[in-house]
C-alpha cells in the first residue's frame, strides 16, 4: 500500500512540473527558437554616393534575412551622428573612425561606437585649371575641408605631394600651424567639406573626399592630380548608438556589409576609386 501511495504521488509531482514547464516550452521556439525569423528595421543615415549606393546594392540580401533596411540620405558630416545620438536613426554609413574619435571628443555626451569597417576612401587632389601639380602656381590657392580630422588629412597629403612640409609626428590632426616649408607660398582656405567640388573654379586645387568627389562627377582615379594609396587609415565605417553593436539585426547588417558579393560590386563599380577595407 505504502508503495502504490508513493507511486501515485510522484506520478502527480511529475504531472504538476510537467505542466509548468509546458507553456514556457512550448512559447520558445516562436520567440527565441533557432528558427524564428529575425523580422526588424534599420534605418541608416549615409551620403549619397558611395554609401548610400552601397547599402542599395544589399537590400535585397537583408530583407531575407528578416531585415528591412530604410536609408536616408545626408550631405553633411554633423547631422548623421546627431540623428543617431538622437535615436532617429539606428546607424549611419558615412564617416571614419578619426572623424568619429574626433567627434565624439567635442560632444561627450554622445556614445556613439565603430561597429565595423567597409572601405577606404582615398582622398585626392582636384583642379579644374591645370594637368599636373608641376604646374601648381607660385601664391596658389588651395582648398581643403574645415573639420579637424578630414584637414589633418587633407594637409598630410599636400606633405606627400610635396607642396608643403609639415612638422614632423604631427600626424592626423595636423593644422595650418604645423606648416613648417611652404615653398609655393600657398594660401589655404578650409571650406566645408561637402562644399569643396564648387570650390574648383575659384581655387588653383581643392582636397576633396572621394565621396563629395564622386557626387560631383569626379572620379579620384581619372581626375584626381594626386591621391591616397591604399594603405590609407581612414577605413568607412558604420556607427551605432554603444551598445546597439550586439543587436541582431546590426550584426546581420555588417556581416552583409563585409561580404564577397559587397567586395565585388565595389571592385567592379569603382574601379580602385573606393577599396574594400575586409
Amino acid at each position: 500500500m505504502k508503495k502504490s501511495l508513493f507511486a501515485m504521488l510522484g506520478l502527480a509531482a511529475t504531472l504538476i512540473f510537467s505542466g509548468c514547464g509546458g507553456d514556457s516550452g512550448g512559447n520558445a521556439p516562436a520567440s527565441n527558437g533557432e528558427n524564428s525569423k529575425l523580422e526588424a528595421t534599420v534605418k541608416i543615415g549615409a551620403t549619397p554616393v558611395p554609401h548610400a549606393e552601397i547599402l542599395e546594392e544589399i537590400k535585397s540580401d537583408l530583407q531575407s534575412q528578416g531585415v528591412t533596411l530604410e536609408i536616408v540620405e545626408f550631405n553633411d558630416y554633423v547631422q548623421p551622428n546627431i540623428a543617431l545620438n538622437d535615436k532617429e536613426l539606428d546607424a549611419n554609413f558615412f564617416q571614419h573612425e578619426p572623424y568619429l574619435n574626433d567627434f565624439v571628443k567635442e560632444h561627450t555626451e554622445m556614445k556613439l561606437k565603430n561597429a565595423g569597417g567597409v572601405h577606404v576612401e582615398p582622398m585626392g587632389i582636384y583642379s579644374s585649371k591645370m594637368k599636373t601639380l608641376e604646374e601648381l602656381p607660385f601664391g596658389a590657392n588651395v582648398s581643403i575641408p574645415n573639420d579637424a580630422t578630414n584637414g589633418g588629412r587633407a594637409l598630410l597629403l599636400l606633405d606627400k605631394a610635396r607642396i608643403i612640409t609639415l612638422r614632423e609626428g604631427v600626424g592626423a590632426m595636423a593644422t595650418v600651424q604645423d606648416i613648417i616649408d611652404n615653398p609655393s607660398d600657398i594660401h589655404i582656405q578650409e571650406i566645408e567639406a561637402a562644399q569643396l567640388p564648387r570650390t574648383l573654379d575659384d581655387v588653383d586645387i581643392s582636397v576633396i573626399n572621394t565621396n563629395f568627389a564622386m557626387n560631383a562627377n569626379l572620379n579620384p582615379v581619372n581626375d584626381a592630380l594626386f591621391m591616397e594609396d591604399k594603405t590609407s587609415p581612414y577605413v568607412n565605417i558604420v556607427t551605432v548608438r554603444d551598445g546597439d553593436e550586439n543587436r541582431p539585426e546590426i550584426q546581420v547588417l555588417i556581416k552583409t556589409l563585409q561580404s564577397e558579393k559587397v567586395k565585388n560590386f565595389i571592385n567592379e563599380k569603382y574601379k580602385g576609386a573606393i577599396v574594400p577595407a575586409f
